[in-house]
């Protein structure tokens, strides 16, 4: 068996949790799920057995590990008032489209069932609220995490940080920011698909 946790981060003693509503980003992958909430802890979650990956197991053992990845995934984000999840990358190269999409569709059904409301962000919509440009690598919104969010340790992971930047704009949307940011930057939040919330 694999261990699913590849990081983990609690909030630091000298972390004062914002007031207002709970938001969990989720930036899904097969490999390294980001999670990060408004609590101030992150998790990057993900099948790490780089000898023998998982779109590569027999088919049976696949869904075995799919579905205790989900599970893991599940258990970590708990039930928030809202998860912002990074849309699917439909279009991405590579390998495991089918096992990304599979687990990116059971994480959005299994939120809904719990009656979480869900937002969605495109990836350029996520960078463009991280850093004010809708492109950019991934060391960008790394160095712009860093910046602006410090007290989400990230350890530099950027599937952490692209989690801690969902999570703080679904506050955004809530009109409960994390911290403010430009009007360059809070166009992503205008831009992105929100819930319907009562």
């Amino acid at each position: 068996m694999i261990d699913l946790n590849i990081f983990a981060s609690l909030p630091g003693d000298d972390f004062d949790a914002p007031d207002g509503p709970r938001v969990v980003g989720v930036d899904s992958s097969l490999t390294a799920t980001g999670l990060a909430s408004s609590e101030g802890w992150c998790r990057v979650i993900g099948y790490d057995d780089k000898k023998n990956p998982i779109t590569k197991l027999p088919h049976l053992e696949r869904l075995s590990e799919l579905r205790r990845l989900l599970d893991t995934v599940m258990g970590a984000i708990g039930r928030p008032d809202l998860a912002v999840m990074e849309g699917a990358a439909l279009s991405r190269a590579g390998g495991g489209a089918h096992e990304r999409g599979w687990l990116w569709w059971r994480i959005f059904e299994r939120l809904t069932d719990d009656g979480v409301p869900v937002g969605f962000m495109s990836t350029n919509q996520r960078i463009l609220y991280a850093t004010g440009k809708g492109t950019g690598p991934k060391t960008a919104v790394v160095d712009a995490v860093a910046r602006r969010w410090p007290q989400w340790h990230t350890g530099g992971n950027d599937n952490a940080c692209d989690a801690v930047t969902l999570m703080a704009a679904g506050r955004d949307w809530l009109l409960a920011p994390v911290t403010s940011v430009p009007k360059t930057h809070r166009a992503a939040v205008e831009k992105a698909t929100w819930p319907e919330v009562e």
